[in-house]
């Protein structure tokens, strides 16, 4: 394992180091708070080696399990760690594709930058897909907007103590259309992001304490080498992360 460097350059054209990461993931995910932040005119960049550092799915997968017991342990909601992740992805929106290592930094990023606050016109807005398939970064904010609104609708009718069976969200009066069904499984980040990864991509086993097999199947998922995700591939992992068992 190599050492990654966070760079930046000032508007004179002089280079500083940032700080040192272990992790490539861990270094871009500090370029996006940066980067994300107040509107500024410096260059960030992480220097470092090119290679992908998560190369399967079972990477990705640890990666965010672990992530989400960081998020327990803190008491994250989850409307906050999706607003913070609506804030995170901007930097990202001219992107087509990003690589395991930009989507893990994406997701740690979250827990790094302050949520925005929640928008009460996100309340009513009209979040369906223009295209029915997502495959954009507009697409994607429309999903994660919706997920948002949601939660927020859960805030005034809680779903009670058997919410991880299953439960549709309230529609109050004048609620918007919205990009992703009404029915929720997940409603703490550490669940959201396990099912996310697991019902999109898999890379679980049941050693790791979060999944149990069902009867009769297997004990773990294949593990196999992830491609770059497109808008519409992380558009499927908040979906699972809201609806998958």
């Amino acid at each position: 394992m190599g050492t990654w460097e966070l760079m930046r350059q000032d508007d004179n054209g002089v280079e500083y180091p940032m700080g040192s990461h272990a992790s490539r993931a861990g270094a871009l995910a500090r370029l996006l708070v940066f980067e994300s932040g107040v509107p500024h005119k410096q260059t960030y960049w992480v220097a470092g080696p090119a290679e992908p550092v998560l190369r399967t799915n079972r990477d990705l997968y640890l990666h965010l399990l672990r992530l989400g017991q960081d998020l327990r342990a803190a008491s994250w909601s989850l409307s906050g760690y999706l607003r913070g992740l609506w804030r995170a992805a901007g930097p990202l929106a001219d992107r087509d594709e990003l690589s395991p290592d930009d989507v893990a930094a994406l997701f740690s990023a979250a827990q790094l930058v302050p949520p925005v606050p929640y928008n009460g016109a996100w309340t009513v807005t009209d979040f369906t897909l223009p295209r029915g398939e997502p495959s954009s970064h507009a697409d994607w904010e429309r999903v994660v907007l919706s997920q948002i609104a949601y939660l927020e609708d859960f805030v005034t009718a809680p779903p009670g103590p058997r919410a991880r069976f299953g439960a549709d969200a309230p529609r109050p009066p004048g609620s918007g259309r919205r990009a992703t069904p009404a029915r929720w499984c997940n409603f703490d980040p550490a669940t959201y992001l396990e099912c996310a990864v697991a019902g999109s991509v898999g890379g679980w086993d049941a050693g790791d304490g979060a999944r149990e097999p069902r009867a009769g199947g297997p004990a773990r998922s294949p593990v196999r080498d992830l491609a770059p995700f497109g808008w519409g591939d992380l558009c499927r992992m908040l979906a699972c992360g809201q609806l998958y068992e």
